[in-house]
C-alpha cells in the first residue's frame, strides 16, 4: 500500500498538484474537502462533533485502504482543530502494515497564499478565500505545519509549477 500524504498551507496547490499526480499514477485522490465539506454540511466547522466525525471518517478510510492494500493520495492542511498526532498516526498505521507513506510538504509564502487565496476555483470545495481570515490564522497554520512529521519531499510552490511538482512526486514512487 502506498500513501502519498500531501500537506501545506491554504492555496499552496495541494489539490491541483495531487489531481495531476492522480492522473499520472492512476491512484485515487482522497482530498481533504471531501470529508470536511460533508461533515460541515451538518456540524459547524471546529465543533466537537465536526472534529470527531471528520477525523473518524479519515481514519476509517485509511484503515480500510490498509486492510485492502489500496494505495491513495491524501491532501491535508495542518490546522488547530485536528488532533496533534493525526498525521503521525496515519503514517504509523500505513507503515505498521508494511505500506509506504510518502509525506510531501508543499510550501508557499504568506504573500503567495494571500495572492492566491481569493482564486475562484477555491470556491468549488468551500475552501478558505478570505485574505483577512487567512492573515488572522497564519500563525496557527505555521505552528501546525511545524508539528508535522518530517517530510520526505519539500516543494516550494512559488518556484515550481503544479505540473513539475506532480512529476517530482510521481518520480519518488518509481
Amino acid at each position: 500500500m502506498q500513501l502519498i500524504f500531501v500537506y501545506g498551507p491554504p492555496a499552496a496547490g495541494k489539490y491541483t498538484v495531487s489531481k495531476r499526480v492522480a492522473e499520472q499514477t492512476g491512484l485515487p485522490l482522497f482530498h481533504n474537502h471531501l470529508v470536511v465539506d460533508t461533515v460541515a454540511s451538518v456540524f459547524p466547522f471546529g465543533s466537537a462533533s465536526f472534529v470527531r466525525l471528520r477525523e473518524q471518517f479519515w481514519m476509517d478510510v485509511f484503515e480500510a485502504a490498509v486492510a485492502e492494500d489500496r494505495s491513495l493520495i491524501f491532501t491535508f492542511q495542518p490546522e488547530g482543530s485536528v488532533t496533534a498526532d493525526f498525521a503521525q498516526d496515519v503514517v504509523d498505521l500505513v507503515r505498521s502494515a508494511g505500506g509506504n507513506a510518502l509525506l510531501v510538504h508543499l510550501k508557499l509564502s504568506a504573500d503567495g497564499q494571500t495572492e492566491r487565496i481569493a482564486n475562484a476555483d477555491r470556491a468549488a470545495f468551500g475552501k478558505l478565500r478570505d485574505a483577512g481570515l487567512l492573515a488572522k490564522l497564519q500563525a496557527e497554520f505555521e505552528a501546525c505545519e511545524r508539528a508535522m512529521p518530517a517530510a520526505d519531499l519539500v516543494i516550494d510552490m512559488a518556484q515550481v509549477s503544479a505540473e513539475d511538482a506532480a512529476a517530482m512526486i510521481a518520480a519518488r514512487l518509481a
